[in-house]
C-alpha cells in the first residue's frame, strides 16, 4: 500500500495542478471574473489572479523530480489546505453570500462534493509527505551508519 501511494499520489497531484492551472489560463477572463465574484476583498482577488496559475505550475514541476519532491509536497499541502479551508468556510456561511464555484470540470461539482474531493487529495498529499519524510530520514540514518558517522551506542 505504501509503495502504491508513494508512486501514484505525486503524479495525481501533478495532474490536478496542471489541469487547474491550464483551466484558469485558457479561460483567464472567466477566472478573473470568478475571483472578483468571491467574498474576499478585491485586492486579494487581484493578487490571486496572478499568483495561483504560476504557483500551481511550479508546484506541479517540483512534484516531477525526486530532488524537489519534498518542496513540491509541502507547497501542495499548503495550496490544498488553503483551497479546502476556503470551501469549508463557504459551506459554514462565513460570508454573507455563497459565491459561484470554480471553473473547469470542478464547476460541475457542488460545494459538498468539492470539499470531499479536496479533502481526499489533501489527505493523500499528507500521507505522501509523511512517507517521503520518513523514508528520507531512514535513508540519512543508513547513509550515516555506512560512513561511520553514526554514534556508536554499544557498550563495551
Amino acid at each position: 500500500m505504501k509503495a502504491i501511494l508513494k508512486s501514484t499520489v505525486p503524479p495525481l497531484l501533478v495532474l490536478l495542478f496542471v489541469y487547474a492551472a491550464f483551466s484558469k489560463l485558457f479561460t483567464f477572463s472567466d477566472f478573473d471574473q470568478q475571483l472578483h465574484n468571491q467574498s474576499f476583498p478585491g485586492w486579494l482577488a487581484d493578487f490571486l489572479l496572478y499568483f495561483l496559475i504560476p504557483a500551481e505550475i511550479i508546484t506541479a514541476l517540483l512534484l516531477c523530480y525526486k530532488r524537489t519532491m519534498l518542496s513540491g509536497l509541502l507547497i501542495s499541502v499548503g495550496l490544498m489546505l488553503a483551497f479546502t479551508t476556503y470551501i469549508a468556510m463557504v459551506m459554514l456561511h462565513f460570508w454573507d453570500r455563497v459565491p459561484c464555484s470554480c471553473g473547469g470540470i470542478l464547476s460541475q461539482m457542488g460545494w459538498t462534493a468539492h470539499l470531499i474531493f479536496n479533502s481526499i487529495f489533501l489527505i493523500l498529499n499528507l500521507i505522501a509527505l509523511y512517507f517521503y519524510i520518513t523514508e528520507r530520514e531512514l535513508s540519512q540514518i543508513i547513509t550515516n551508519d555506512q560512513t561511520g558517522e553514526a554514534e556508536n551506542l554499544r557498550k563495551e
